[in-house]
């Protein structure tokens, strides 16, 4: 048996504000953005963010989702309570840690050295924690 997480859905409060950072800050790459209106939605759309290289069949990507609700709404930032939420792995720490801050992402920490890797927490767009990780 062969099984993979191929998406995580994260709440955002716009979608195009939350594609400009991802693809702009972040530099993902939009895989697909499409309508998908309903009669409670009519603006509901189907909108994938990749990080680069997550080109291989069964790499995870994001899907921004927009909040339909005050409770999402609610939730926008803190899906996970306050704890690491993503972890982005990286073959290059300190040349992506570099162009993150060049785009205005904000670290809450200095890069530090764990036996498994170089590691720093950013804040994205609207709170949530990240790793951005390269493993030894």
């Amino acid at each position: 048996m062969s099984q993979s997480i191929a998406t995580v859905s994260l709440v955002v409060r716009d979608y195009d504000e939350a594609l400009a950072y991802y693809t702009g800050a972040l530099g993902f790459r939009l895989v697909e953005d499409r309508a998908q209106p309903t009669a409670s939605q009519p603006d509901k759309r189907w909108v994938l963010v990749a990080p680069p290289g997550a080109d291989s069949a069964g790499a995870c990507q994001l899907l921004l989702a927009k909040a339909k609700n005050a409770a999402e709404l609610a939730a926008v930032g803190n899906q996970t309570g306050g704890r690491v939420f993503l972890f982005l792995h990286t073959d290059d720490f300190h040349r992506d840690h570099r162009a993150f801050r060049e785009r205005g992402v904000e670290f809450l920490e200095a890069p530090r050295e764990e036996d498994y890797g170089t590691v720093a927490v950013f804040r994205d767009l609207y709170g949530n924690q990240w790793d951005l990780l390269q493993l030894k």
